[in-house]
């Protein structure tokens, strides 16, 4: 039985690259390292700043001008702010080592905030709806466009700085964050769209709790979507990008390997997969255990980005039949 060096630390070395390979790696594509971490957790504080800060004005602005939707907006900043501080905390825990009990880390503790989050999103969403439809149904309620359009001009430019702050962020919640604010985008776009057709047409005052009907269907589809990622971590299925018989047959092209069985394949948190899988080897190959164990970890390693793998190489003659966990 072999496995991956202890989580705590760093993956083996990928022939052919001396030191860190791992390390050498990530400073290639950027997407690890800790000044790579330090850099995305300030990137992630500064939007979280941000996303605050004009939380408040646009609910100021809201209660001001009397703007349902200015007010949903707000709501929906809200989440954002949420969704940002759920991943500044996560990608600190992430940063804290492995321990005898917690073998992994922190790593989903992301996956725990991912979740406050969505319960947080499908309460909004149903008081904005319940508030834009008691609107709808008792017309009539003024609003100042003018505070309106100034507050939700704000919303959009603060929303386009973010978005470029959290542009490239790779872990879930940063993610979730990103579509978040994106969303956010569009709402104060469709709040700024809305306060210059009232502003032109003064009896198109359905448009405000209109607009808020439809940002509590977009915060709702986000917190649906999530939902579904959040599900299939904790449901430990096959990543998205990966194709289990494809991964199988790359290793299976391995010299001395004949089949590969009892194959897993997982999601630890975003970006972080393992594999475990039981290899056949022949039996004049058995002697090479060490140089199969390392092309086949460095071919997962480099093509699918599983850094996580635990490995035990079985000869041709062994029956896996009787095993209990064979399936």
């Amino acid at each position: 039985m072999s496995h991956a060096h202890p989580h705590a630390q760093g993956p083996p070395d990928v022939p052919g690259e001396p030191g860190d390979g791992r390390a050498r790696r990530n400073l290639r594509d950027g997407s690890g390292g800790p000044e790579a971490e330090r850099r995305s957790l300030r990137r992630l504080a500064l939007s979280l700043s941000l996303t605050a800060a004009v939380m408040a004005i646009e609910t100021v602005g809201g209660w001001l001008s009397g703007s349902l939707a200015l007010l949903s907006d707000a709501a929906h900043m809200l989440t954002d702010a949420g969704a940002l501080g759920l991943a500044v905390a996560a990608a600190y825990l992430a940063t804290r080592p492995a321990d005898d009990k917690r073998t992994y880390g922190f790593q989903r503790a992301e996956v725990l905030g991912a979740q406050l989050n969505v319960g947080a999103l499908v309460v909004l969403s149903a008081w904005i709806a319940w508030e834009a439809v008691a609107r709808l149904r008792h017309p009539g309620h003024p609003v100042d466009v003018r505070i309106m359009a100034a507050v939700a001009a704000l919303g959009l430019a603060a929303n386009l700085g973010i978005l470029w702050f959290l542009h490239g962020e790779r872990s879930l919640n940063a993610r979730s964050a990103f579509l978040h604010v994106l969303s956010d985008t569009i709402s104060s776009v469709a709040v700024l769209g809305g306060a210059g057709t009232m502003a032109l047409r003064p009896d198109a005052g359905w448009v405000d709790p209109a607009l808020s009907l439809g940002l509590a269907g977009l915060i709702l589809f986000g917190a649906l979507r999530l939902v579904l990622e959040i599900t299939d971590i904790l449901m430990e299925s096959v990543p998205r990008h990966l194709d289990v018989a494809e991964v199988c047959r790359r290793m299976e092209e391995t010299d001395g390997v004949v089949a590969v069985h009892d194959l897993h394949i997982w999601t630890i948190s975003s970006n972080l997969y393992a594999l475990s899988a039981h290899l056949v080897v022949r039996a004049d190959a058995i002697g090479s255990n060490d140089a199969i164990l390392t092309v086949v970890k460095s071919c997962l390693r480099q093509t699918y980005g599983i850094d996580h793998t635990t490995l035990q190489i079985e000869s041709a003659e062994y029956d896996h039949r009787h095993d209990v966990h064979s399936h």
